[in-house]
């Protein structure tokens, strides 16, 4: 079944978890936030499937929620490589 309210549960339970798995203010670099962004795709998938074919003020809203999932996603993958891509171009 269709559901926006878990979908959008999922991307920003998601983001909750990223955020303390990597350490925020210090980000630290982990494989474990992989699980954090497969539950961001998977909640995006989710909010996808809830678009209707034609223009409402609903279709206008779950766009919203989109575009909220995109920048979950971002934030998570940033979370992900950030601290990697700091370790490529430190000098050694």
């Amino acid at each position: 079944m269709r559901s926006l309210i878990r979908a959008n549960l999922i991307v920003l339970g998601s983001l909750a978890i990223a955020t303390l798995i990597s350490n925020f203010p210090h980000l630290r670099a982990t494989p474990w936030l992989l699980l954090p962004a497969i539950g961001c795709l998977i909640g995006t998938a989710d909010t996808v499937r809830c678009m209707k074919r034609r223009w409402s003020f609903y279709h206008g809203g779950v766009l919203l929620c989109l575009y909220m999932d995109l920048l979950a996603i971002t934030l998570v993958l940033f979370f992900l490589l950030y601290p990697y891509l700091v370790w490529l171009g430190e000098p050694h």
